[in-house]
C-alpha cells in the first residue's frame, strides 16, 4: 500500500459513580425514562452545578493508569451546540486545561513489537440525553422522544494523539481498544459495557503518502459502540480514501456515519473544529486545584496491571504465556486465580482448569466470575484431589461441573456421587481383559507396534468405569500384557 494510515480515537467512557457529575441524581442503567432527573441535569434556569469528587478521582485514576501527566489546576468549559438531547444548549466539558495530558498506552504493533500509542488528553465531561426516534421503535410516525436520564452522567473522554505515535493500522486499532478497555476495567472506574453504551468511540482516520509528514484530511465516524463495527468502518474508510486519492481526488474533511447493514460509511455533516463550539470557561464552576498528596494517594492505590500480572504468573507458577494472557484478561478472573493459588499444590494444573474448563462453563451460562458458586478455596481443593491421585482428571472435570451447578465442596460431591477412582489392580485387570476380548483387532495392532491403539483401549475401559479408572495405571497394564 502506498499510503500511511493514521487512526485516532476519541473514546467516551461512562464512569461507575453512584450519582451524576454535577447533581445528586442516581446513575442506574435501565431506569424508566426521565425518572432520574432534576433541575440541574435538565438545565432549568437558576440551577447550579456541584462537582462530583468521586468522578474527579476516577478521572485521575484513569490518567495515571494511562501514563498521563496530571495537571494540578484544571478548568471546566462550556461546549456550545444545540440538539434536543442537550437541554442547556451547551455541554459542560474541559478544553484548555484538562485533568490529564500527554500519556500513552502500550500495545503490540503489527510487527509484534511493543508500541506506545500516544494519548493527547483525558478530560471529564457530562453526557447528553438520549433520543428515541418513533419510526425506529414504535411505528412509522415521524416524531421523536427524549430521555434525560443519561444527561449529566460523568464521562471520560480519552483523546488519542495523531501527531505523536498514532495508530497505524486496523489491527492496531483493535489492539488499542481492547487494551484500553481492559486497563479501565482493571482500574474499576467503569464496567466499559459496550452494550450499555459505557464504552463508545468517535473514530478519526486519514491517509497520507508513505513517508510524508503532512497529514491528510480526516473523516470522523461518530457514535461507534461495537468493536466489530469499528473494524468494518475502518476497513471501508481505508479503501474509500485510497480510491479517492489514487484517482487524483481529495478527501473531504467531514463527519460520517456507519451503516451497519451495508457496511459502508455515509456523509453526515462537515467536520466541526473547536471554534464551532465557542468554548469558554463555565462561570458557574471555579477552577479545580488538586493537591500532590491527593494524586499520590490515588497512584498508591492503583492495581497491578495485566502486563505485570502476566510476568508474575509466568515467573511464580511457570504458567505458559498464552494461559497467563487468558487468566489476566479480566481482573476478576485474575484475582480469583490468585486466591485459589494460595491453597493449591499444582498451580499449573489450576491454570488449565480455569482456562479450559471454568471459563467455558462461565461462557455457556453467561456468568461473570463474581457470579460463580465455586469458591477459590474449593477449586484449590479439587485440584489437590486430582494432583494427589485421590481422583482422576476425568472425575475432576465431572466434579467441577457439579460444583459449578451447586457450589458444593469437591469431597462431598465425590462421596455423594460415588466417584472414588478404582484403585484395585485386580479389578482394573478384569475390566481390561473384558475390553481386550471385545476388541481383538486393536490388540493385534498394538502387538504389531502400532501403540496409538493403546489410547483406544484405555478409552473403552474409561467408558466402562465411567471415568473412575486411572489412565496411567491402565496404560501400564496394557503395555505389560501386550508389549513386554
Amino acid at each position: 500500500m502506498q499510503y500511511d494510515v493514521i487512526i485516532g480515537f476519541e473514546t467516551h467512557v461512562e464512569l461507575k459513580t453512584a450519582s451524576k457529575l454535577f447533581c445528586s441524581c442516581a446513575v442506574t442503567y435501565g431506569a424508566p425514562p426521565n425518572s432520574q432527573i432534576c433541575p440541574v441535569c435538565t438545565g432549568q434556569p437558576g440551577a447550579l452545578p456541584v462537582l462530583n469528587q468521586r468522578a474527579v478521582e476516577y478521572c485521575i485514576r484513569a490518567g495515571l493508569a494511562l501514563n498521563c501527566k496530571v495537571n494540578l489546576a484544571s478548568q471546566f468549559a462550556r461546549k456550545n451546540y444545540f440538539y434536543p438531547d442537550l437541554p442547556k444548549g451547551y455541554q459542560i466539558s474541559q478544553y484548555e486545561t484538562p485533568f490529564c495530558e500527554n500519556g500513552y498506552l502500550n500495545i503490540f504493533g503489527d510487527d509484534g513489537e511493543p508500541y506506545a500509542v500516544g494519548i493527547k488528553r483525558i478530560h471529564l465531561e457530562e453526557d447528553a440525553g438520549k433520543m428515541i426516534h418513533a419510526s425506529e421503535h414504535f411505528d412509522k410516525s415521524s416524531y421523536s422522544l427524549v430521555d434525560y436520564n443519561r444527561s449529566g452522567v460523568p464521562l471520560l473522554e480519552i483523546v488519542g494523539d495523531h501527531e505523536r505515535n498514532p495508530i497505524r493500522s486496523v489491527q492496531e486499532a483493535r489492539n488499542y481498544l481492547e487494551k484500553l478497555r481492559q486497563i479501565l476495567r482493571y482500574t474499576e472506574v467503569s464496567d466499559c459495557n459496550i452494550e450499555k453504551g459505557q464504552f463508545r468511540c468517535d473514530v478519526n482516520i486519514s491517509l497520507r503518502s508513505r513517508g510524508s509528514k503532512t497529514f491528510g484530511n480526516r473523516a470522523e465516524i461518530k457514535n461507534m459502540s461495537s468493536i466489530k463495527f469499528i473494524m468494518e468502518a475502518l476497513e471501508y474508510e481505508v479503501k474509500r480514501q485510497t480510491d479517492i486519492l489514487q484517482s487524483g481526488g481529495q478527501v473531504v474533511q467531514e463527519t460520517r456515519l456507519f451503516d451497519e447493514k451495508k457496511k459502508i460509511t455515509l456523509p453526515m455533516r462537515s467536520k466541526e473544529d473547536a471554534p464551532d463550539y465557542r468554548y469558554f470557561p463555565d462561570p458557574d464552576l471555579i477552577e479545580v486545584e488538586l493537591k500532590p498528596e491527593f494524586i499520590e494517594k490515588i497512584r498508591n492505590n492503583l492495581p497491578v496491571f495485566p502486563d505485570e500480572r502476566i510476568r508474575q504468573l509466568m515467573e511464580t507458577y511457570q504458567i505458559p504465556q498464552d494461559e497467563a494472557v487468558v487468566l489476566t484478561r479480566d481482573k476478576g478472573v485474575a484475582d480469583y486465580f490468585n486466591e485459589a493459588a494460595r491453597d493449591c499444590q499444582d498451580c499449573r494444573r489450576l491454570a488449565r482448569y480455569v482456562v479450559n474448563d471454568l471459563l467455558k462453563l462461565l461462557h455457556e451460562a453467561s456468568f461473570t466470575i463474581d457470579q460463580v458458586k465455586i469458591t477459590p478455596s474449593n477449586l484449590a481443593r479439587l485440584i489437590n484431589l486430582v494432583s494427589n491421585g485421590e481422583i482422576t482428571d476425568n472425575i475432576g472435570k465431572i466434579v467441577l461441573e457439579e460444583m459449578f451447578q451447586s457450589g458444593t465442596d469437591p469431597q462431598t460431591i465425590v462421596h455423594q456421587k460415588d466417584l472414588k477412582p478404582i484403585q484395585d489392580s485386580a479389578t482394573l485387570e478384569t475390566l481390561l481383559d473384558k475390553v481386550l476380548t471385545q476388541n481383538l483387532h486393536a490388540v493385534e495392532l498394538i502387538k504389531s507396534g502400532k501403540s496409538g491403539s493403546i489410547n483406544f483401549i484405555i478409552g473403552k475401559v474409561m467408558a466402562e468405569t465411567k471415568g473412575k479408572a486411572n489412565p496411567q495405571k491402565l496404560r501400564e497394564l496394557v503395555e505389560k500384557k501386550l508389549i513386554e
